[in-house]
């Protein structure tokens, strides 16, 4: 019997980690990647010969069975596995988030990758049949456009997340920086 030395009650997100990590761990977060790893499986259906209806049939079962899954496997590593995988895969996100502040050249960049997609999406309608290649290929315009607005958001920073954020929050103001005045005191 292999024993843990993160006290039950520390926090999943703490740098504290079991140093020993037995097999209930490794078989609970084999069975969580499998059950994110099935949607994987989906544009493959079609080549094995699943129908149309197979293939639905076949996709509602995996979300079920997913879910299933990950309970599973969180029952077999325990509470204290669970709260290891949980703290080494949030970790592990946690180290590609976008940071708090950006400078003034790389938030200017990501506002024209963030407003660019919108512009094209507004456009499209009314200027779709001037813009080279659009008519006839569509899906790469709104694919390309998807991925610089998602890639814009990264590189804004973590202050634009808290402004966008604050768009559905009813409460929520704005609050400018002051500029200082050539003089020193402030208008």
């Amino acid at each position: 019997m292999t024993e843990s030395t993160k006290p039950s009650d520390a926090s999943p997100f703490s740098d504290q980690q079991p140093q020993v990590v037995d097999w209930r761990v490794k078989v609970g977060f084999a069975i969580f990647v499998a059950s994110i790893g099935w949607p994987v499986l989906l544009p493959v259906l079609p080549l094995l010969g699943f129908n149309g209806t197979a293939a639905t049939a076949f996709t509602g079962i995996m979300v079920v069975v997913a879910e299933v899954m990950i309970l599973v496997g969180a029952a077999i590593a325990g509470k204290e596995g669970f709260a290891y995988i949980k703290a080494r895969v949030f970790g592990f996100l946690k180290s590609y988030a976008p940071p708090k502040n950006v400078s003034r050249v790389r938030y200017t960049i990501g506002l024209v990758m963030f407003v660019l997609p919108l512009l094209l999406g507004w456009a499209w309608p009314y200027f779709g049949q001037h813009i080279p290649g659009l008519e006839g290929h569509p899906l790469a315009y709104v694919f390309a456009g998807d991925a610089l607005l998602l890639i814009s958001l990264f590189v804004l920073g973590g202050d634009f997340w808290d402004k966008l954020r604050s768009l559905f929050v009813h409460d929520a103001t704005a609050l400018f920086p002051e500029k200082p005045s050539a003089q020193g005191s402030p208008h």
